[in-house]
């Protein structure tokens, strides 16, 4: 089994790289479904020259552009959402940690890595667990099952939780195509904190630009532990450029709606597979994900493989060339599976 196979089951999508050199197919060559990044990106701006030479401000006008966007102005830039990640759990004394799998692993990572207690379980023993846990860990919509947890259910294993000192951890980094389900809000009380990401739904993973919303306090900390100038300034004009641009995100959910629609009805016509999630990225379970990852791979199709859980997710492609691409290799692929 190649480097890339054995980490992609705890690793992440996107290394096109080392599929190069594990499948001898050049790297214009492949189809990279891995990731659920929106393979449409915002139209940015060219940035000016200057912001080369200029070290980044805080009064260039992104945190208001994403105190606009997001609905709270208690909001922090981050570079990308993992870093979030990452000192969250340097914030609190040893804690109990409940994470909800499977999910995007670095958040059960990060707080093992910080020394916690960590559990994983899944979602429907949640209410079994919120009441003895200090730290509910989820993502909504969730990454790779797309299950969208209600608002209202949120707020309750908040209070239940706050009650006690204790936090409630969301990763909303899918939803932009959904901001009605997100539990942002002008004045985000404490034990609740938020976590969103540019680079899914603008398609812009590469100026790594995320945010957390939360109380002012824990803000604060975060704001420390980062140290100045931790996003550069190119990736701050063109995060607030996307986050100022209305019109061009009415276009793109509905765009995103309509495409993720179409690769769940292309995985049930050529596969006979069942899918769920999010307009982004959808993920089929099956017996021996593995054995439909490889069967891509070869290919030149870069997916991504939760072999422990039985998932298989694909991203959108890009264009219509790659979408009648994905259908025939789908359909010649299928006798592998019957």
């Amino acid at each position: 089994m190649s480097d890339y196979q054995q980490d992609n089951a705890l690793g992440h999508g996107g290394r096109l790289l080392q599929a190069v050199a594990d499948y001898g197919i050049p790297r214009d060559q492949w189809l990279d479904l891995s990731t659920g990044i929106n393979p449409i990106s915002y139209p940015a701006a060219m940035p000016p020259v200057d912001c080369w030479q200029r070290l980044p401000e805080q009064e260039d006008g992104l945190e208001t552009a994403a105190a606009s966007y997001y609905g709270s102005s208690h909001v922090l830039a981050v570079p990308g959402s993992q870093a979030a990640i990452q000192l969250l759990p340097q914030l609190r004394e040893h804690s109990r940690v409940t994470v909800v799998s499977p999910t995007y692993s670095e958040h059960f990572l990060a707080w093992h890595r910080s020394g916690h207690q960590v559990t994983q379980i899944t979602h429907k023993k949640i209410n079994d667990y919120v009441n003895n846990t200090d730290v509910l860990v989820l993502v909504n919509p969730n990454n790779p099952t797309g299950r969208l947890m209600e608002p209202s259910q949120l707020q309750d294993w908040h209070r239940r939780l706050s009650n006690r000192g204790g936090w409630l951890v969301v990763d909303e980094a899918f939803m932009d195509s959904t901001p009605e389900y997100s539990l942002a809000m002008e004045s985000p009380p404490p034990g609740l904190i938020l976590l969103r990401s540019a680079g899914k739904f603008f398609g812009l993973a590469g100026i790594r630009c995320g945010f957390v919303i939360a109380e002012d306090a824990l803000l604060e900390q975060l704001a420390i532990r980062l140290g100045p100038w931790s996003i550069s300034c190119p990736s701050r004009i063109v995060c607030r450029q996307a986050l100022e641009d209305q019109s061009w995100q009415q276009l793109n959910r509905a765009q995103l709606r309509t495409n993720g629609q179409r690769l769940q009805q292309l995985l049930l016509q050529q596969l006979s597979l069942k899918s769920a999630g999010s307009s982004l990225f959808q993920t089929v379970k099956i017996h021996q994900p593995k054995l439909l990852f490889e069967a891509l791979a070869q290919q030149g199709i870069l997916t991504r493989c939760f072999p422990q859980s039985g998932l298989l997710r694909l991203g959108l492609p890009g264009n219509e060339s790659q979408w009648l691409r994905l259908q025939q290799e789908l359909a010649e692929i299928r006798p592998l599976l019957q």
